[in-house]
């Protein structure tokens, strides 16, 4: 049976092969690598402080750009990195260097930080776990962190943001009195919180093969387990490069993040180690349910050899008996006997009773 891959894995695999085609470009080179999913790319402001609130979106990127000025907290949120002349836009206006827009535009980017003194760069993978199908995707999310402004970049509509949003919107906790390092910590805190409900629903798989394995594996479960796998395996990639992103902010020497933002990120440092811990957890237990369908199969194997085995050898004697009375010689004494066939068959049946009767002394049966 053809093994049909999950769509974390397919969105990986394409990625692949649109780097394929970039091979040899210079460095610099701006090429999307991943699939369009809008038809046109969406551009939303949020603008804040103590006293004022808005949100918007705009049609046109130039109309953003005076934004630098102001001295509110500005949130930039771009969805679709299809339109690659609006990130050399935002390049320029913003002065970021054009491999950290190549690295925008590489959708299968590793976790990652990097502070270029005037901005911080960072990239993430956003879970998104889909009940219907007991399946996930994996979204990359960029972040520009710049004194006035946080510029995020992701693939598609649907993210972890509502909240956040709703928090800037209702004014509830120092979202509105913090700056934009509190921003990015919340995004990030989102993001990796994200990941928890996406291990909520692996988990589940996880039990349901466990119980799966003990009343009667087969062939799709294997299929299934080896899925799950494959699924650990991108989360895997996904998570443990954020130890390092998380504890180069939290280690500071950046002028961009305040002090009083750093133990928020140790919060969600301490988050990360969790759902570390957790992957790891589900990653052994996939690994042991396989050697477990493996023993089952062959203890499955073992019980219908032995089956057979005991048929054989209670016969061996049967077909001996058989086989001597079977001949045509002129002197065989039982030839001439009345009673010789049924006595020859109450032998064997008592051969056959027998040897049962010592199987199951022996606990063989």
């Amino acid at each position: 049976m053809a093994l049909k891959p999950t769509k974390a894995f397919r969105s990986a695999f394409r990625a692949s092969k649109h780097l394929i085609r970039k091979t040899g470009a210079p460095p610099g080179t701006l090429v999307f690598t991943g699939e369009r999913k809008l038809e046109k790319t969406r551009i939303t402001v949020t603008e804040y402080d103590e006293a004022t609130y808005s949100e918007r979106d705009e049609e046109n990127i130039d109309d953003c750009f005076p934004l630098k000025e102001k001295p509110t907290i500005t949130w930039l949120n771009i969805t679709g990195l299809h339109d690659v002349p609006t990130l050399e836009k935002i390049g320029m206006a913003f002065g970021i260097h054009p491999l950290v827009l190549e690295d925008i535009l590489n959708i299968d980017q590793r976790p990652k930080m990097e502070d270029f003194g005037g901005y911080i760069f960072v990239v993430m993978k956003m879970g998104h776990y889909e009940a219907a199908t007991n399946s996930f995707k994996l979204e990359q999310v960029s972040l520009i962190v710049t004194p006035g402004c946080l510029i995020t970049f992701q693939e598609s509509e649907g993210d972890a943001f509502n909240g956040i949003r709703k928090r800037i919107r209702d004014y509830k906790g120092k979202m509105r009195r913090m700056g934009v390092d509190y921003l990015a910590y919340a995004i990030m805190d989102a993001m990796v919180d994200g990941y928890f409900v996406v291990l909520d629903g692996l988990g589940e798989r996880t039990e349901a093969l466990e119980e799966l394995l003990v009343i009667d594996p087969t062939p799709d479960t294997l299929h299934h387990i080896y899925q799950l796998k494959r699924d650990m395996i991108l989360l895997r990639r996904s998570v443990w490069p954020l130890r390092e992103v998380l504890s180069a902010l939290d280690r500071g020497g950046s002028e961009l993040i305040m002090e009083g933002t750093q133990i928020y990120l140790k919060d969600v440092y301490d988050h990360t180690i969790q759902v570390i811990d957790t992957v790891e957890s589900l990653r052994d237990m996939v690994t042991g349910m396989l050697d477990i369908y493996l023993s089952s199969v062959s203890n499955k194997m073992n019980e219908v050899m032995k089956v057979l085995t005991m048929i054989a050898t209670i016969f061996i004697p049967l077909s001996f008996l058989a086989g001597v009375y079977g001949m045509n010689f002129e002197r065989m004494p039982e030839l001439g006997w009345e009673l010789g066939y049924p006595a020859l068959l109450l032998g064997m049946a008592a051969v056959g009773v027998t040897m049962v009767l010592y199987f199951r002394a022996k606990k063989w049966l």
